[in-house]
């Protein structure tokens, strides 16, 4: 299935994402390095822990007239501002189109949402290819023409089945990872390959009911709201930085099937949204705790 990703426009634009400790004239440095070179700003947000004491920021700005070369940016903005200010930053392009892969399972409902979005050009990224431990979503794979990978996990081979999948990922130049209700838990060996570029989606409102079966433990409890949750994947289970949430109202005449069924609508939708900041290059990671940019 062709989709319009072709016909959009590119911006020749960078972004900054900055941390470091608060102090003054932080704002004003970096807006004046880039005004001094020509740099046209088109966005700019930025926030104060003033409990922590730490200064977040994301600007961006247009690269036709900016007067230092694309590979020296990130050179020039450490030995004149970031050490100065013991700042941590990332430099990002946004002609350069990300790669993502989907990882999935048995169930359609966030893939279909993800590729209706890819397949509609809302997000410019390419998806190379889709990793199953289940034959079952192939045909929606055919359907929209990706790749699809047959990748059968059990206790005895999933180190191997791992190996090889990260030799997928490098051969196709993989730039992050989405986990589309995949139902398997990654290595942490795995997981230290993709650093806050694993996202997943939980289908609780974390902390709340991590783990298996949500929706039985949610109806079990009695409550009266329940949720679901996008994060980066780490080490710790269903415990990750948290990049988008939601929730909906339910009451004493649900069942777990229809907990199921509402909480899928919301499950799509933020593991989307989830999806679209990362591709914005609007999360900044910090201590297991994100800034999320405007």
């Amino acid at each position: 299935m062709n989709t319009i990703q072709e016909i959009r426009e590119i911006k020749n634009t960078a972004i900054l994402l900055i941390h470091c400790p608060d102090r003054q004239g932080i704002l004003a440095t970096v807006t004046e390095f880039l005004n001094k070179n020509q740099g046209n700003i088109i966005y700019l947000d930025q926030h104060v822990d003033r409990e922590e004491g730490l200064f977040y920021m994301r600007v961006e700005w247009e690269l036709t007239d900016f007067l230092i070369p694309r590979d020296k940016i990130a050179d020039y903005f450490e030995t004149l501002i970031a050490q100065k200010f013991g700042m941590t930053f990332w430099l990002h392009f946004t002609e350069e189109r990300p790669r993502m892969a989907l990882f999935v399972s048995k169930m359609s409902h966030c893939l279909f949402d993800i590729l209706a979005r890819y397949t509609a050009g809302e997000w410019d990224v390419e998806i190379p290819l889709i990793i199953s431990n289940h034959e079952k979503l192939k045909p929606v794979a055919d359907r929209f023409g990706i790749p699809f990978c047959l990748s059968e996990k059990n206790g005895q081979n999933k180190s191997d089945a791992e190996a090889e999948e990260l030799k997928r990922l490098k051969s196709h130049n993989i730039d992050f990872i989405v986990l589309a209700r995949y139902m398997q838990v990654l290595s942490d060996d795995f997981v230290t390959h993709f650093p806050n570029r694993i996202i997943n989606i939980h289908h609780s409102f974390l902390p709340a009911f991590a783990g298996a079966k949500p929706y039985h433990a949610a109806h079990q409890r009695g409550v009266k709201i329940i949720g679901a949750t996008s994060h980066y994947v780490t080490a710790d289970l269903d415990a990750g930085p948290i990049i988008a949430q939601d929730v909906v109202r339910i009451s004493h005449i649900d069942t777990v099937d229809s907990l199921v069924r509402k909480g899928r609508d919301l499950e799509k939708i933020v593991l989307s949204e989830a999806v679209y900041k990362h591709l914005q290059h609007k999360i900044l990671v910090y201590n297991n705790r994100t800034v999320i940019f405007n």
